[in-house]
């Protein structure tokens, strides 16, 4: 019983951040929470699927009809994925002047930082502690900051650590401040191609498979699932795949009790949350692109992290200490990685490689290198137009995945990403075409750093 009420009271206070700051607030896209008695019929009428439209068994293989797609949605611009790289992207081209709508796979926002419990922001600074991740990306670390329990750690040189369910919040606030349209529980599954032209995404949702016609396309689902669609070029790598975790109860270790022991592993990292530690886990390669490695990796870190805790909790002194929390994601690192009109290397961060295109800069964090520039030519395919890369699946070898995947370098290139396709519609040409002299000006002027 009395883990039960410390289970209880946790959770609580997870939520209460979000909570204390959206007293009197309204959820995104719906003024209040819809009140009855129970179900209703939608319209009255009973549905049957049309006919002709299942797929069906010829000579032995499934065959799925051809047929007409419903139109969701016409954008200017269409975001595929709410992760950081995602949402700043949808943030910067709504800035810039274009429509925009952002569609999450998910039920909130975030991406893996949120849903994935990848809570620590590291990558910002230069070995010598200058920040250089600046505009967007900081836009929402101080928002965060303003949000009690939101985020520990925000200073100048840091690695700051959020809140998962306050930073949902905060980004939730930000998209609809903008007034961009958000459809989230839609699975991005095929891209709308007009010969080697973009022209949209088709989803797959409760509301069955439709489309969203767009002008440019930002890719930022984390897997490059739409450009890959569209027949872009891409690498396929495997990387290491985790799952992380969040324990609470630690505040309530009884120190003298444990005096003398032996302090056990797996206790993990701060969080802006007293007495609740969040725990990373590298995990072993595997294709992120495979639903059978996904779904074994699932099952066998859920048991280990089930495991772990157990162990901790059979330390004197730790028996209060429970598995809180595994992330409702994945942790996915890299899966796909575009062939750009520019390849990101090792040897350009270490050269210190300056491009006229640059549209970020990246920092240091697992390695001793300098601050690395990002061309724009690194956001955009080969040879399929109108849609653009953002977040880990840009273009880059296999050597510079770990400086590619974390989320300072995704707010980066979400924002480029955004600010260029926005510039595209206004002008009326390709992204590839863009005037990267504009998007640069626009970048700094919403505060993005170049170098």
């Amino acid at each position: 019983m009395g883990n039960d009420v410390s289970r209880r009271k946790a959770m609580g206070t997870l939520g209460a951040a979000a909570l204390a700051a959206g007293v009197g607030a309204k959820a995104a896209q719906a003024d209040e929470p819809v009140k009855g008695a129970g179900a209703t019929a939608a319209d009255g009428i009973q549905r049957t699927r049309p006919a002709g439209l299942a797929p069906t068994v010829v000579d032995g293989k499934v065959v799925q009809p051809r047929r007409e797609l419903p139109v969701l949605h016409t954008t200017d611009v269409l975001v595929v994925g709410g992760g950081p790289a995602g949402v700043a992207a949808a943030l910067a081209a709504r800035r810039t002047g274009a429509a925009v709508t952002l569609v999450e796979r998910y039920n909130h926002l975030g991406g893996l930082w949120t849903g994935g419990l990848v809570l620590i922001v590291v990558g910002m600074n230069t070995m010598e502690g200058k920040q250089v991740t600046k505009g967007i990306g900081e836009e929402m670390l101080q928002r965060l900051g303003k949000v009690d329990r939101g985020i520990v750690g925000h200073r100048p040189g840091g690695s700051p650590t959020v809140d998962a369910e306050a930073l949902k919040y905060v980004m939730v606030e930000m998209v609809r401040e903008a007034g961009i349209r958000v459809f989230l529980h839609c699975w991005g599954v095929d891209a709308i191609v007009d010969g080697t032209t973009v022209r949209g995404a088709v989803f797959e949702s409760k509301s069955g498979r439709q489309a969203i016609v767009a002008k440019q396309v930002v890719d930022a689902s984390g897997d490059g699932d739409i450009f890959a669609a569209a027949g872009a070029e891409f690498q396929h790598l495997k990387f290491r795949t985790g799952l992380v975790h969040r324990i609470g109860n630690l505040d309530r270790v009884d120190k003298a009790k444990a005096k003398g022991h032996k302090k056990p592993k797996g206790l993990g990292s701060i969080s802006p949350i007293r007495g609740v530690n969040w725990v990373n886990m590298q995990g072993p390669k595997a294709d992120g692109l495979d639903v059978a490695d996904l779904t074994r990796l699932e099952m066998n870190h859920r048991r280990h992290i089930w495991n772990s805790v157990q162990r901790i909790r059979k330390t004197p002194g730790y028996e209060q200490v429970y598995l809180m929390e595994t992330a409702p994601q994945l942790g996915v690192r890299i899966s796909r990685l575009l062939a750009g009109t520019h390849q990101l290397t090792m040897k350009d961060v270490m050269a210190k490689r300056a491009f006229p295109d640059v549209v970020g800069v990246g920092g240091r964090w697992c390695a001793k290198h300098p601050a690395w520039q990002i061309p724009y030519g690194a956001l955009v395919p080969k040879r399929i137009d109108n849609v653009l890369a953002a977040g880990r699946c840009v273009s880059g070898e296999a050597r510079m995945a770990d400086l590619l995947r974390v989320i300072p370098p995704c707010f980066v290139t979400g924002h480029a990403a955004g600010v260029a396709a926005a510039v595209a519609v206004a002008d009326g040409c390709r992204a590839r075409d863009v005037d990267v002299a504009k998007v640069q000006t626009l970048l700094r002027k919403q505060g993005a750093y170049l170098g």
